[in-house]
Order: C-alpha cells, then structure tokens, then sequence
C-alpha cells in the first residue's frame, strides 16, 4: 500500500511505556474511562477513511472539561502525543491515531447547553451532533444552516475541526460562516475562548483561524452556533442533461444569472443509477448528469427564481427540467443525492472518496480531465459534488482485494487533486487535509507557505504533541515527493521537522 503519510512519525516519538502511562492516568483520573486492551482499541483504527489503520496506545473517553484538562497536561508533561476523535465519519484520516499516543474520543461530550431563539444561537459539547442542534432549535422555526451528508452521526465539533459544508453551503456558508464562539483547551491544557457572544469579535480572527485547523491546535469543548429562520418555502427543480460538460455549464449559467439558490448540486450516471437503485428518489436513469437545484425564501421570490432558473437551464441544453410536485418529492430527491456514498458502496466492494474545488468556470473542462484519468487509469469514478461552489467529491470505485487496485486508485486520486490545484482550485473543500493529501499539499503550496503554516502550529502548540504527522508537510518531505526543491534549508522550528 502506498502510506499517503509520513511513516516516520512513529518512530521519531519517544518510547513510552504504556503500563506507566496508562497506572498514572488512572491514579490521576480514576473516574476516567481508559480503554488499553487490544480488542477494545480495534473500533477506533480509523476513521470514515478505512484504507488507513492504526491502533492507539490508549483511547480515553472523558466526560468532563476538567477530565480532558488534566488528560492534556499529563500528556504535555511527559511529551504524548494527542489525537482528538468525535463522531469518526472524517473522510481524510485527520483522526488517525498514533501507536505511541493517546486518542482522545469527544463523542461524551453531547448536550446541547442552551438554545436562545431571541439571540439566535444554540451553546452545545463538541459531540452533539449535526442534526440534533436543527431538531432542538425547530419548535423555535430555526435551524443550523451547514448540512453534511452525514449530518445524522457527525459531530459539531468534528465538523469545526474540518471546516464542514453541506448540499446548503453555496447560500449559506461552511461552518466557519455559521459559528459565533469556541471554548478550546491548548496542549497545556490551559482554557481559551475564540470569537464572543456578539457578531463580532475583537482583535485577530483566530475563530477562523481555528476552524479547520484538524485538530492540531486546540481540543474543542464548547461551540456557540449561530441559527436561521427556517425559510417560508423550499422549491427544488431536477434537470436532467445528456453530457456532464453540459451540466457543468449550466451551473455558471445560474450563478452568471445572479441567482444564488440554497443548493445547487450535481450528480452523474454511475452516481444517479446507484442512488435511484438504492433510494428510488425518481431519478431519471438514462441522464448523462443531474442537477439539484433548490431555491428557498418568501413564496414571490422562490416563484419568481424558479421560472428564471427553468429558463437558464432549457438555454444550457437540459432535456428535461422537473419541479418537485411536493415537499415529500423534494425530502426524496435530496434523500438520493445526501446517500450517494452509501449508495456507490452497494456497486464496488470498496470505494474511494475524493474532496476537491475548483473554480465553476472550470467544472466542464475538469469534468473532462477526470474521465480521461479514469480511463488511463482503468478505474470507475462516480462524480457526486456541490456543483455550485465548485467542491468535488469523485468516487474511485476500486477492489481492495485486487492486487494493486488501492494503489492505482490512491495514484489516481493524487492527480485529480493536482488536476483541481492546476486550474485554480484547492486540495480540498470540506473533508480537510488529514494524512490522505499531505503529499498534494506540496503541490499546492511554495516553501514560504508551509513555512508560515507552521510557524502558526508552533504558536499554539510548540511541541507538536497535537494531532502530528497530519496536513503540514515539512519542507523535506516534499523534495522526496517532487513538489519543491529545497536547498539546504530547515524550518523555523526544528523540534518540529519529526511531525
């Protein structure tokens, strides 16, 4: 198998003595729940990216701040590392542990604290998850506006962790645009607040900065959302088209229109045939390409975009162009396009998911690439993405069990990603760089870049002992993969060239 990451982030830890460790713990935390035989440390190997496998040293499971402050401080005093885990639905082993340290499982932390209908925000623990906050805030009329797929078990503080999206971000914004405040713990273990109360904050914007940072900057115990009125009316069109570089064009053709719908997402036939076996959501098999596009607001304006947006679309090439008859027809068209991943899963023993964005502009000509790649390298990929903010999420289907077959579709997924950066995009959108694309981060960024990047993870922990080895290639490390030449230099922080 081709290790995606750095190998050698093991063996540069120091050795440490688990029976030790684990006998303080409990002499310190004996309310802790500690979880050190092999049988019981197997669930947490992975995350949602099950290619990759590790077993932690020690996976402990607080329930308490203060337990996860003393936890931190132990591990900072004798130099273990620390990785945090929430819901495991991550998609890029971001919560991938270590053999010598310590997983830090948040799933415990899940009550929602406060839901303010007048201030419009809800305080809830790091586990709660997604769609719990829009259940507790819809007697209310409000809810949480970001919306992953897997919205049903992901948890909010994961989704901070990786700057999570949703089938509604185009409209509404990533989790950085939907948050008011975090209440972190640093590797000292020492309590910080990001952002206030108020809609805005003062000083540096280290809210932002710490959304999407994977863990490697702080432990989220406490996360301040921000809700949104339900809106009066949601109307989605389905239309269908007989190219995928036709749909591609029709996404830019609605947003040059000045429209911005709610959602705007794009499927094709390998994506739409495995969904419509799966979830019957009335999807028209033979289509080359879909488009979901949905508009919401008050009843005249929805009226009036939905007319507008047919419009767009007849002129772009569909061949049919559908409104949802009701609002039980449009719960089933998302319904297919939210079990897309479940639903490729039922047609290729294993599958891999890619996270890139690109510019709209580019969707046609990249769409394009990527069939050719696919071709090259004999392998099926379903194309499944928010098509109106340009973040693709292409399947490679694959056998694990065929010799070969994992390495081909890792080669694979690399140059697609080199695909997004080299038209203008990014390595990534939603699901983070994690230890799959820290190779690509080297195609993506210059020496002074990841030079910066790391200067901003010593600031806020100068050990490294946060989630290492993940997102942050060293200088060296991409000379050995090509991405840059490095003569003879070294970072600005030595104790950090390990991770």
């Amino acid at each position: 198998m081709n290790i995606l990451y750095d190998e050698r982030v093991d063996g540069a830890l120091p050795k440490v003595d688990k029976a030790d460790l684990l006998a303080e713990l409990q002499r310190e935390l004996p309310d802790l729940e500690i979880l050190h035989r092999t049988e019981d440390l197997r669930p947490y190997e992975c995350d949602g990216l099950s290619a990759y496998r590790t077993t932690p040293m020690l996976v402990v499971l607080p329930e308490r701040v203060e337990q996860v402050e003393a936890i931190l401080k132990l591990c900072h005093r004798r130099g273990v590392p620390v990785v945090a885990r929430g819901a495991g639905t991550g998609l890029s082993g971001g919560a991938l542990p270590l053999e010598q340290g310590v997983l830090l499982g948040m799933a415990r932390f899940n009550k929602i604290l406060e839901v303010n209908p007048q201030g419009r925000y809800a305080r809830v623990q790091p586990g709660v998850r997604n769609l719990a906050i829009s259940q507790a805030a819809a007697p209310f009329e409000l809810y949480y506006a970001p919306d992953p797929s897997s919205q049903i078990a992901c948890s909010i503080g994961g989704n901070v962790a990786e700057n999570a999206g949703g089938v509604h971000c185009l409209k509404y914004g990533l989790t950085v645009h939907n948050l008011l405040k975090v209440e972190i713990l640093t590797v000292e273990g020492e309590r910080m607040t990001l952002g206030s109360d108020a809609l805005d904050a003062p000083g540096f914007d280290l809210l932002a900065l710490f959304t999407g940072s994977e863990g490697m900057l702080g432990i989220v115990t406490e996360v301040t959302v921000k809700l949104l009125p339900k809106p009066q009316v949601a109307k989605v069109l389905l239309a269908s088209f007989d190219s995928v570089e036709k749909a591609g064009r029709a996404v830019g053709d609605i947003i040059a229109a000045g429209i911005i719908p709610g959602g705007l997402e794009m499927m094709d036939n390998l994506a739409i045939r495995a969904a419509e076996d799966f979830i019957r959501a009335g999807y028209p098999v033979e289509a080359e390409a879909i488009l979901l596009c949905e508009l919401d607001g008050v009843e005249a304006d929805v009226r009036d975009d939905v007319e507008r947006v047919r419009q767009v679309l007849d002129a772009a090439g569909a061949t049919e162009v559908r409104l949802a008859k009701d609002e039980a027809e449009r719960i089933k068209f998302w319904a297919g396009r939210k079990n897309a991943f479940p639903a490729v899963g039922r047609i290729s023993p294993d599958y891999y998911c890619m996270d890139g964005t690109i510019p709209r502009r580019e969707l046609p000509g990249v769409l394009k690439g990527i069939a050719d790649l696919s071709a090259e390298y004999g392998l099926r990929v379903a194309n499944v993405f928010h098509a109106g903010d340009g973040n693709m999420h292409p399947l490679i289907l694959f056998d694990a069990n065929t010799e070969g077959e994992l390495e081909r579709a890792e080669a694979l997924g690399g140059k697609i990603l080199e695909l997004c950066v080299k038209v203008g995009g990014s390595i990534t959108g939603e699901h983070g760089v994690g230890r799959e694309k820290i190779n690509q981060m080297c195609a993506q960024f210059n020496a002074d870049e990841l030079t910066t990047f790391h200067a901003v993870k010593a600031a806020f922990d100068p050990t490294g002992l946060l989630n290492p080895g993940k997102n942050i290639p060293t200088l060296h490390r991409c000379a050995e993969f090509g991405g840059m030449h490095v003569h003879g230099g070294q970072l600005p922080f030595p104790e950090l060239e390990r991770f």
